[in-house]
């Protein structure tokens, strides 16, 4: 476990009866305002889903540089290395990825729901990486309904908000960093994530770090079939700040010069939510004006460098 950060069982939350099911609730909301982080043990996706994705995923990032950026068309599909920055940072992070989206459906509106891009070079990429997708989605709402009462919200007030929200999973890979890269690049430079909640498969390779209320970096490490969460700007501008959103980052290695996997869960709910304050986290007044969560997202990917 790592120094601090909780770890919390949701079976605790899942199978527990009204007292256990209290306790998760109360030590979800004093991990994330501590830490901003916690590590979810006991969850609802497989340990062998989590490590076939592990193994397609080093598939599909050892595939040539000219296949890989056949998919690379907007927010879904390819991203390639050296794309993304973080938002105050003007060096590009030392990484490449593939995001995954909510499939469409005629429901859902075309303009936030493109459809997926699937590398045909690995024919159990597509049915694997849906069934992630799913279970961490499953995982994220699951999170919310335990948190709710800690803001006065009724156990079901993130339901109709996520159902179709413009959740992203994004299987990650650090190469080893180049000769070439900048002076004071790194894997992924410190930032906040934008989303509800980040919900991270324990990644293949340490350097995750979060930056602790006193100032220091701690690392985030833990077993693989453990889940790392953390809160995000969209949670703490909906909370007025109640749940924090914790800055984190991806250091260079230093050991071995070797590849790091890893594969966040973006957590969003659809773009008509409203991120104004919550009545019940009001305090002294609101700290932000009220924007919904499809203006807030656009504003964040510009200043990333994933959007115009």
């Amino acid at each position: 476990m790592t120094r601090g950060v909780p770890e919390l069982s949701l079976r605790d939350f899942t199978h527990g009866d009204d007292a256990a099911r209290q306790a998760f609730s109360r030590a979800l909301m004093e991990g994330l305002q501590r830490y901003g982080f916690i590590i979810l043990t006991d969850h609802n996706v497989p340990t062998e889903l989590l490590g076939r994705a592990y193994d397609l995923a080093e598939a599909l990032f050892a595939l040539p540089e000219a296949q890989k950026r056949r998919y690379a068309a907007g927010l879904r599909g390819y991203t390639p290395f050296g794309t993304e920055h973080a938002k105050d940072s003007r060096l590009p992070d030392l990484k490449e990825f593939w995001q995954i989206g909510r499939d469409p459906a005629p429901s859902l509106p075309p303009e936030d729901f493109p459809p997926n891009a699937w590398p045909q070079e690995i024919p159990d990429f597509q049915e694997t990486f849906q069934t992630l997708f799913a279970g961490l989605d499953e995982t994220g709402r699951l999170l919310l309904e335990a948190l709710a009462p800690q803001l006065s919200l009724p156990p079901d007030y993130f339901d109709d908000k996520v159902r179709d929200g413009t959740s992203i999973l994004r299987v990650l890979h650090y190469p080893p960093v180049p000769d070439d890269a900048p002076p004071g690049a790194v894997r992924s430079a410190a930032h906040e994530d934008i989303n509800f909640l980040t919900i991270l498969v324990a990644a293949k390779g340490a350097g995750l770090q979060l930056l602790d209320r006193d100032g220091s970096w701690l690392p985030v490490e833990t077993e693989p079939r453990n889940l790392i969460v953390d809160s995000g700007d969209m949670l703490q501008r909906l909370t007025n700040g109640v749940v924090p959103s914790t800055t984190h980052r991806v250091v260079n290695p230093e050991g071995p010069n070797v590849s790091r996997y890893s594969m966040p869960f973006f957590m969003h709910p659809n773009s008509a939510t409203s991120l104004a304050c919550l009545p019940s986290c009001q305090g002294d007044g609101a700290k932000w004006p009220p924007i919904t969560a499809g203006e807030f997202l656009r504003e964040r990917l510009r200043e990333i460098g994933l959007a115009g």
